[in-house]
This record gives structure tokens, sequence and C-alpha cells, in this order.
């Protein structure tokens, strides 16, 4: 389950597959699926900033002088150029509701784009928790610009978070800005109730059915061969990208030492935002947060 021999991030041929359903270019969404580098078809959205819909209604859009909600009141401007990759933690989609939550907000900083990692959703292939992941982000980056976005931030959480981290350290002129939030510090971690049972979930054959039926994972039944780049190993290679690690004090999976290593580890190109009564990754990020995510992003990258 390892990445390439070589070390860095392969380059993914970007080809929509003819066949895809609800592509569209007329200034709304497209969706589609994108090849990553070792043949994985990967279900991808792209929401142009500046205009999001709820539920079939406009929440807010962008004008000239800015944004407005539905109600005309301004809003946070849109970056043009920005795009957000956001990558989900283990388990989530790009359909899930709390992914959905996180693309809406980014959508008022500028554009966004959601996947579905491998194994998870409508994507093809089978999770490998965090190891070739990198390419299904590779290819939703290399989309991002295709599309004609000249900055790109990386949101990461959890499983997410650990990846954009290593995708930065192994291609590190691929993006102007990375956010990880909730994201391990190392790899094999058992020090709390939630990751032992991940781990059954992941390494016995019942656990792999629980994570099928029940929780629309596929999860890749080989182990690492070889072990990937731990997230702390990979953030003194980001540099000087900036980094943003963001944990929360309530964090039932990974206790603080872990952000605080990642924050040692990158130095001073690294800001750490420990955050008072959160929890875990997409699902405890409150709106004031991930908007002060975005102020961030726009003014390291907007």
């Amino acid at each position: 389950m390892g990445t390439d021999g070589a070390g860095h991030v392969a380059r993914s041929t970007i080809r929509p597959y003819s066949e895809t359903p609800n592509v569209t270019r007329d200034g709304a969404s497209m969706r589609t699926f994108l090849h990553t580098a070792d043949g994985v078809a990967i279900d991808s959205v792209y929401e142009p900033g500046g205009v999001v819909y709820d539920s079939g209604k406009v929440v807010y859009e962008r004008v000239d002088e800015g944004a407005r909600n539905g109600s005309g009141n301004a809003i946070s401007g849109v970056s043009q150029g920005l795009v957000f990759v956001i990558a989900h933690g283990f388990t989530g989609d790009a359909d899930r509701p709390h992914v959905r939550r996180v693309a809406r907000v980014f959508a008022r900083y500028g554009a966004v784009v959601t996947f579905s990692f491998r194994g998870h959703g409508r994507s093809g292939g089978r999770s490998t928790v965090g190891d070739r992941e990198v390419l299904d982000l590779a290819a939703a980056v290399a989309w991002a610009r295709e599309l004609g976005h000249t900055r790109v931030v990386t949101v990461g959480f959890s499983m997410g978070g650990s990846v954009v981290l290593r995708h930065a350290a192994l291609d590190a002129s691929g993006v102007e800005a990375v956010v990880s939030v909730s994201a391990p510090a190392r790899w094999f971690y058992r020090g709390t109730a939630p990751m032992r049972r991940l781990h059954w979930l992941v390494t016995r054959p019942s656990g792999r059915l629980v994570g099928r039926y029940g929780l629309r994972t596929r999860i890749h039944h080989r182990q690492w061969d070889p072990v990937p780049l731990s997230p702390v190993e990979a953030v003194p290679r980001i540099a000087p990208t900036p980094l943003l690690v963001v944990h929360g004090d309530q964090d039932a999976y990974f206790p603080l030492d872990h952000p605080r290593m990642l924050a040692d580890a990158a130095g001073e190109h690294g800001e750490l935002w420990v955050e008072h009564g959160m929890g875990h990754a997409e699902n405890a990020a409150p709106e004031p947060l991930l908007r002060r995510i975005g102020d961030w992003a726009v003014a390291r990258a907007g």
C-alpha cells in the first residue's frame, strides 16, 4: 500500500469520464470522476466561490462590491483565483452533511473542490487509511489548477489532515497554504478507545465488513509496505509553505501531544490553534472556527 518508490506525488491525468452525471460548465457546480496516477476513479465536486445554494435556494452570492447573503447583507468577500481543496476524514465522503457544511463556509472565500477518497462514497478502489490517498488529493489539486485557479489551499480533517501534510511535503510547490485539522502526528497510535476501535475496523476481516456495510467505506486488506512518511516527519519538508495546525482540546481520538509535535516540527513556518471545547474533525468544527480558517487562508494565500 506504499506510494511510488520515487518518494514523490506522481501527477494525475485529469480526464473526466464522459458518462459522468451532473457535470455543468454554466457557472454552477461541476461533478466528475478524476483518474489518479495509479488509476483509481475519484468522485469530485467543484463549486465556484461566491454563489452557494442550500436546498435549491441561494444562501449568499458574490456581487461586484463583495459578497451578499440571500437577504442582501454584505458578507466576507471572495478571493479571485483562490480555491480550497477539502480532504475529509476516514469514513466521510463528498456528500456527507458535515463535508457539505465545510464547503459552504469556505465558498465565502473562494472556490471549493470536495472529493471522496478511494474506498469512500462513489469513488473507486479501497481505502489505504492515509497512504495512497495522497494520490487522490494530488488529482483534486491538479484539477483545481486545470480549472484556472492560481492559489490552492488544502484543508484536511483527521485522516485527511495527515494526507494534506504528506502531499505538501512530497510536492511542496503544489499548494500555497496547508491547513491540518485533528490530524495524528504519528502512525499506529492506540492510546485512546476510539483509535483502538479504528484499528480493529481496519485490521480485522470482521471490522472491514462493518466498514463496508455499516460505514460505506471499503478498506484494503493489505498492510502498509513500505510504511509511508509520518505526519511529523512530513511537516519540516513543507516549509516555506504556510501551515496551520488546528486541534480541539476535547479530541477523543488524538490528545494534544499530537498537534504540539506537529507544531514543534513546523517551527516558524507553522501556527498552532488549540480550540477550547472542540472535539474531533469536521463534525466538531464550529462555523466560527471555519470562518477563521478561511480568513487565515486568504491572508496567507489569497
